[in-house]
């Protein structure tokens, strides 16, 4: 069964999610920022790939809050992003678990977790809203 297409904003839990998310990607944003503007010859390219993903959830996480009236856009954005952040969480779980690793860089690692942890929580959520876990008993037709 579908969503109520009266609905005309996130539900309380995928709004405070998204919330933390857009959190947490501005928070791995500006760290791996100054990463990246302390080396001026060699960057790596994990950090890179979590600069590039930390800008594109804060980008698109603002017009996430303006498509949560959209039933099913949502979902997609959380699909796409929960796995993008899942590879950035291995990526700074790879880099920087060691001990003689900087607070700043187990920050990224903290908040990148959060990020890929609530992405989760809200595809999960987000499908069993859409769902309600029934099987279609009429025709789509």
């Amino acid at each position: 069964m579908a969503r109520d297409a009266g609905r005309f904003a996130l539900p309380p839990f995928l709004l405070a999610s998204n919330i933390l998310i857009w959190i947490s990607a501005v928070i791995v944003m500006g760290i791996v920022s100054y990463f990246i503007s302390l080396n001026d010859r060699y960057v790596s390219s994990h950090l890179i790939y979590e600069e590039v993903i930390s800008v594109l959830t804060v980008a698109f996480f603002l017009i996430s809050f303006i498509l949560g009236t959209y039933p099913g856009y949502i979902l997609l954005f959380n699909i796409i992003f929960s796995y993008l952040w899942l590879v950035s969480v291995v990526f700074t779980a790879a880099d920087w678990s060691s001990e003689y690793a900087g607070a700043l860089s187990h920050t990224v690692e903290a908040f990148s977790f959060i990020a890929f942890f609530f992405l989760l929580f809200n595809v999960l959520y987000d499908w069993h809203l859409g769902f309600r876990g029934h099987s279609r008993t009429t025709s789509a037709v």
